[in-house]
């Protein structure tokens, strides 16, 4: 099953929902009975609970915005404290725009309710960058039993429908969003997650205009909860989204914005910060003819102009698809946001003769574009088509390759667009197995010391996690990591090969000694062959998933182990082979142990063959787990002859 499937089938499932007693949801009335609720009706674990949370946001027939978000929320755990923070993210020229008001905490004190306003000290500015600030508030007054209401008001200099989030991480009594949009402008709107609203549509006339105000409901909702393996638990979680499709004033304007993803392609590619930054090439044309001198072929073509780019422009950790100092700027002061660096590297390699346009994405942690939207996109790589395929690029990240990417690229669909206008989908998924080789060679004296030799590869994507995770760690720290979080072995013979050398697998080799690794009871050595290679962690265990699985890409554990035993033992028990095949070819793990002479031989595979698997494939995927583990974690037993 296709990954867009998987999703489509999630997102659009109804779930039942049930109601709760009326209330009235307005700020101000709290009530006794709030405050005495010790734990949540329906989720006793709960630290913490949304009791309810209005937005609207009203569009202006100048198309200017104003939102207005009004929340209760009941502490009822120590650790809910933390929801008693709350921060709102927003550009500096706005900062008169945005205010947070009706702040108040109330707690039940002798059975009479108190409430305790912000203080002075409560709110804050914090300062993130030079375009993003953050406006911080810490309620006062806060124990277990609190109840906390605070709004709001937010004034956009845009035409835009911000998202709007019915689940959150605690439960949510109540939910409602309303939209007032006028008629001149048309917005699509779609809901995600498993709980469909209440919707209710009806004509306002508002400041002598007529709009369309849209009110959508829900009650009820679970907490959502994180599980392991999940690309962004966002994607899931019951919302409901909007794009401006097209603008429409009879008889004198009108514009389609994204109904489809050739709107899309051709708006963004129309920006002064996108198209036209990819038709500037004066700035590098010396230096690239002189990168290129001794160029012939395609693919030499790509390394070097990857790596020139790489390492001669850093990027700012800023993401966005436009340009944010311009390619030249960029390239002048070597820094620059993914969208110089990336659009500055699509120009060269079209400079080059290749064949390259840039692919918008949206990263993992920014979630997934449901449908044609300009604003779902949040970055920018480079393609380059040829008869083989399509490879590729990223250069913001000093580790990547021609189809490897940093890991928050990985997330499911991007879409290039060419210079004539069309575009297309592009799987942002790999498909390559990325390899982790483990060869070790050991010998076990009969007090269970053991002296042994390891060479270890890692490819593709596993070599690029590895690169990334010791780029600013002294190799002594890294050692002493190693040793220290392994039953304190002791390394020497340390060597790393490739680790520069991008275009090929990075190894690494050492031998080690180790006296906490087996146990000696009763004469009998006990041992685990795997060592300190075992992972016994079961990231599997509830008993029902909610969220398709995500390992971000496919990937090939293989295990190669030669055990010598000492002399005058023998082998009591030694684990039986086994062989377990995922359906539909997900996934296959292999042990194999036998027994020569002296000599035990292992071989162990773990291999999972799709990114994304479905919830349907759950249950397999555990017992695999399961039995996988089980068996490597059996243990060998030699016996004194």
């Amino acid at each position: 099953m296709k990954f867009q499937s998987i999703v489509f089938v999630f997102l659009f499932s109804i779930l039942g929902i049930s109601r709760i007693n009326a209330q009235t949801y307005e700020l101000g009335k709290v009530t006794i009975a709030e405050l005495q609720e010790k734990v949540h009706p329906k989720d006793s674990s709960a630290v913490a609970a949304v009791l309810f949370a209005k937005g609207q946001i009203n569009i202006g027939r100048n198309g200017y915005s104003e939102s207005r978000i009004r929340k209760r929320i009941k502490i009822y755990k120590k650790a809910g404290a933390e929801w008693a923070t709350i921060q709102v993210g927003f550009a500096p020229n706005y900062y008169k725009d945005l205010s947070i008001i009706n702040v108040y905490t109330y707690n039940l004190v002798d059975g009479k309710i108190v409430k305790s306003k912000l203080k002075s000290d409560g709110e804050f500015i914090d300062k993130i960058t030079n375009e993003y600030w953050i406006k911080k508030v810490t309620f006062p007054d806060i124990k277990e039993g609190s109840i906390i209401e605070y709004e709001i008001k937010d004034v956009e200099g845009s035409l835009s429908i911000p998202d709007w989030d019915f689940q959150e991480d605690i439960p949510v009594n109540y939910s409602e969003y309303k939209t007032i949009i006028p008629e001149s402008f048309v917005f699509k709107s779609i809901t995600k997650g498993g709980f469909a609203p209440k919707v209710n549509s009806q004509i306002a006339d508002t400041y002598g205009y007529l709009a369309m105000a849209t009110t959508y409901t829900l009650k009820d909702l679970p907490a959502i909860k994180e599980e392991s393996y999940v690309n962004n638990i966002s994607n899931y979680s019951s919302g409901i989204l909007h794009e401006l499709e097209k603008i429409t004033i009879p008889g004198q304007f009108y514009r389609s914005i994204s109904s489809n993803w050739s709107a899309v392609a051709r708006t963004i590619y129309a920006y002064d910060s996108f198209g036209s930054e990819l038709n500037k090439t004066g700035y590098f044309e010396d230096d690239l003819q002189l990168l290129l001198k001794d160029k012939v072929s395609p693919d030499d073509k790509i390394t070097a102009i990857l790596a020139y780019v790489k390492s001669n422009i850093k990027w700012n950790n800023h993401l966005g698809y436009g340009c944010e100092k311009g390619v030249r700027k960029a390239y002048k002061e070597k820094i620059g946001n993914c969208g110089d660096i990336n659009l500055m590297l699509t120009a060269m390699l079209r400079y080059a003769g290749l064949d390259a346009n840039p692919v918008l994405i949206s990263t993992r942690s920014n979630g997934v574009a449901f449908f044609p939207t300009i604003s779902a996109f949040n970055a920018v790589i480079a393609a380059i088509e040829t008869p083989n395929g399509k490879i590729l690029l990223d250069a913001t990240n000093k580790f990547t390759t021609p189809n490897v990417l940093p890991l928050r690229d990985l997330n499911w669909m991007g879409r290039l667009i060419r210079k004539d206008g069309t575009s297309e989908g592009i799987d942002l998924m790999p498909t390559k197995l990325s390899d982790h080789v483990v060869s070790m060679s050991y010998d076990i004296n009969e007090k269970g010391v053991i002296n042994g030799k390891v060479k270890r590869l890692y490819s593709d994507y596993n070599a690029f996690n590895f690169r990334d995770e010791i780029k600013d760690e002294k190799e002594d720290t890294y050692l002493e990591k190693f040793e220290n979080e392994n039953k304190q072995i002791e390394l020497s013979d340390y060597k790393r090969t490739n680790e520069k050398e991008l275009l090929l697998p990075v190894s690494e080799s050492f031998s080690f000694t180790g006296s906490n690794l087996s146990e000696v009871i009763d004469g009998k050595i006990y041992l685990n062959p795997m060592l300190f290679f075992l992972d016994e962690k079961n990231p599997f265990k509830q008993e029902k998933r909610e969220y398709p699985i995500d390992f971000g890409f496919p990937f090939l554990d293989k295990y190669f182990i030669t055990i010598k035993i000492p002399d005058n033992f023998t082998v009591e028990s030694l684990p039986q082979s086994t062989s377990v095949v995922l359906e539909n070819d997900l996934g296959v793990f292999r042990f194999k142990a036998a027994v020569m002479e002296n000599i035990i031989q292992l071989s162990i595979i773990h291999q999972i063959n799709e990114v994304i698997i479905p919830v349907t494939n759950y249950e397999s995927l555990k017992e695999y787990y399961k039995i996988m583990l089980a068996k490597e974690t059996e243990k060998i037993v030699l016996k004194r002859i």
